[in-house]
């Protein structure tokens, strides 16, 4: 069968561990989903409630299961695992692993902070000072530095253990659309060759202090360019729809969308599902939510980590009851970022693959263990009987 619509919602580093190269990354037993199920059946008044990705069949996700997360016997979904192979572990990795473009360069990271040659080009280009130029918590950075910068005007630019360079500012200090210029400009030196980085961040924030300091929902990514044709450029290419929902435009420059929404939320981007799934389209819509990674797994924080998963949970159950017989529904993430791991950095691990129509029969299928994330972006191509691109092995006979 073939579909008419596919929407892939990606919760932003929701893994399920297991990465064969988890060591190469210092993730060795780290596992998103399984911790906080493990920690909400453990520290909670009550186990984590996800019922419809329960009923889909996520926790058959691996063969051995997740710890404290219910298996159905007859899951309403094909059930699966995939591998980012990716040379890097951040969003830019695993989205355009699949969309058939896996990155195979090395990017740059910068453990000690940032040369002085790129400092003082954000320099000439701000007309402002910088502050921290280290690694840093973004919430922590805002505590050490936010006063310092309400003071002199100076940028916060600090990385993680991921190849980005962000760059903090209050919006009354540098307003949004100044700061966004700002790294516009920086994203340009960073593209190579001398150092090439896979994201550039604003962050705006606001607050009178130290303990009021709040990031807004005003943050933009700024990625590095694809680097060759993906499934998104193929797709509109052959006149589909191409809709973005979350900072997959920003992952891809734009580069393949047709129209786009920015999420102010998780919810603000379920709520934007919504909207899409009330017009007429036919291709993909590529949604990503991004607050499991940037508010709960890097600040470590497990309850809301879990928290927003009940919540997409309830709205996923609303999603299905809108789909069609010729709609596809996949849900998967694009690394790891376990709240109860050391550090504050992403996670390698695998990811899940879940996926569902009204027109599949009711008994689940497993998907097995996916050697590449490209497999997806296959399996989309294949639907809309589109040539592959050399990379992953589509499913969609499975399905």
């Amino acid at each position: 069968m073939r579909f008419e619509r596919v929407l892939v919602i990606v919760a932003d580093s929701i893994g399920v561990g297991g990465a064969p190269d988890a060591a190469s990354f210092s993730s060795e037993g780290a596992n998103t989903l399984g911790h906080v199920a493990t920690y909400f059946s453990r520290s909670m008044p009550s186990a984590l409630r996800i019922p419809t990705l329960c009923s889909l069949g996520v926790g058959l996700t691996r063969p051995e299961g997740l710890p404290d997360v219910p298996r159905p016997d007859a899951p309403l979904g094909a059930y699966g695992s995939m591998r980012v192979t990716s040379l890097g572990n951040d969003s830019l990795d695993g989205h355009w692993e699949m969309m058939c473009l896996p990155v195979r360069f090395h990017v740059d990271y910068f453990p000690e902070g940032f040369p002085d040659w790129l400092l003082e080009k954000i320099g000439e280009v701000s007309g402002r000072g910088i502050l921290c130029n280290r690694p840093y918590s973004g919430t922590k950075v805002l505590v050490d530095y936010g006063e310092r910068h309400l003071e002199t005007g100076d940028l916060i630019v600090y990385t993680s253990g991921d190849s980005v360079l962000q760059i903090a500012a209050h919006e009354e200090v540098v307003p949004v659309p100044e700061l966004y210029r700002i790294c516009e400009v920086v994203r340009s030196l960073v593209n190579g060759p001398e150092v090439t980085m896979g994201r550039v961040i604003a962050r705006p924030f606001v607050g009178s202090s130290r303990d009021s300091f709040v990031r807004t929902d005003n943050r933009r990514d700024f990625g590095l360019k694809p680097t060759g044709p993906t499934v998104l450029t193929k797709l509109s290419d052959a006149g589909f729809d191409v809709i973005a929902v979350g900072k997959t435009w920003d992952l891809f420059c734009g580069e393949g969308f047709t129209r786009a929404y920015h999420n102010r939320s998780n919810m603000d981007g379920m709520d934007h599902v919504d909207e899409v799934l009330s017009h007429s389209w036919r291709g993909l819509c590529f949604c990503n939510l991004v607050d499991f990674d940037s508010v709960y797994g890097h600040r470590r924080d497990v309850v809301g980590d879990g928290r927003a998963l009940e919540a997409l949970d309830r709205r996923l159950a609303n999603v299905m009851r809108r789909l069609g017989e010729r709609d596809l529904l996949v849900i998967t993430a694009d690394h790891g970022n376990d709240p109860t791991y050391r550090g504050t950095d992403h996670t390698r691990e695998l990811v899940p693959l879940l996926v569902w129509s009204p027109s599949m029969r009711a008994g689940g299928v497993s998907l097995g263990a996916r050697a590449a994330a490209s497999d997806l972006g296959a399996t989309i191509l294949e639907n809309f009987d589109l040539s592959p691109m050399g990379e992953g092995k589509s499913f969609l006979d499975l399905i």
